[in-house]
């Protein structure tokens, strides 16, 4: 059943990925990801409001400053992560994201004791491999992805990784439920945006905030997104390793997406890469299968 609601994560994370791009052609960076975190604060809570489960209110306390390391983590990756959507073709970052593979693999085996099998091992070198191979051809649709976009790409990924590790802790080693930890983390986010805009005196546009609707489309997908994965995270048998591997499913549907939506060329070059990459997950996930 987990790998069933990680594999909903990862759909729902390619779709989210497009609708990013969209908004980002309407919106400044810093005013998607401020109403983002509204929008999708607003409906975690209705959802933690009407679940049978204990209410946000009803928490842990002594546990929401891991919470907070977690929102402020993911405050920087999505920055980064925004601003890289914004330049680069979105096939080729849906590709560049899978590296949080790697870097959520070495981070679990080092903080949670989990296990690298053989199989494992030779999943993720296949991953490395197609990651190098996208690398290999990084001008795709005449847009050069530069070495800051690349690195911005890495920092989000490392963030995504370490939120995916603390995932991990909370949902499985406290008492916190996915409504309660939902409410929080889009709490403490969303407070982190509006400070920033604050701070810096970042002007926004309400009327075209207005019209931008796919704000509304992402904000949905991300809620609903992350409460199949932090449900999923509950399992005992399930592993971050094993969880970072399918979420990359997401891959499919930003190439495919950038193709059809923005009309991104080397179509086949990259559904190429990412089979790879896919191959590699294939061989990782079989023991669970």
């Amino acid at each position: 059943m987990w790998i069933f609601l990680v594999a909903v994560y990862g759909l729902f994370k390619g779709v989210r990925d497009i609708t990013k791009k969209k908004a980002l052609q309407i919106s400044t960076t810093m005013e998607v990801l401020f109403v983002y975190t509204l929008l999708s604060f607003v409906m975690g809570a209705a959802l933690s409001f009407l679940s049978p489960d204990p209410g946000p209110f009803e928490t842990d306390m002594s546990k929401l400053w891991i919470v907070g390391v977690k929102s402020s983590v993911i405050f920087v990756a999505w920055i980064c992560s925004f601003w890289a959507i914004h330049r680069l073709p979105i096939g080729f970052f849906g590709i560049m994201d899978m590296s949080r593979v790697i870097i959520a693999s070495l981070l679990s085996v080092i903080f949670l004791g989990e296990h690298l099998t053989p199989l494992k091992i030779l999943g993720l070198v296949i991953v490395l491999f197609g990651l190098l191979l996208v690398n290999m051809r990084h001008d795709n649709d005449g847009s050069k992805a530069s070495v800051f976009c690349i690195v911005l790409v890495l920092i989000s990924c490392l963030g995504n990784a370490i939120s995916e590790i603390l995932d991990k802790f909370l949902m499985g080693s406290t008492e916190l439920s996915s409504g309660q930890l939902q409410f929080w983390y889009m709490l403490f986010l969303t407070v982190l945006y509006f400070g920033y805009l604050v701070v810096t005196k970042t002007p926004v546009n309400i009327k075209g905030l207005l019209k931008n609707y796919w704000l509304i489309i992402m904000s949905v997908l991300f809620v609903l997104g992350d409460k199949a994965l932090f449900e999923a995270c509950k399992y005992e048998n399930s592993s971050v390793i094993t969880m970072t591997l399918i979420k990359q499913c997401s891959v499919l549907v930003t190439i495919i997406g950038g193709r059809l939506v923005f009309k991104e060329e080397h179509t086949l070059y990259k559904l190429m890469c990412a089979g790879i990459i896919i191959l590699g997950i294939i061989i990782s996930v079989i023991p669970r299968l």
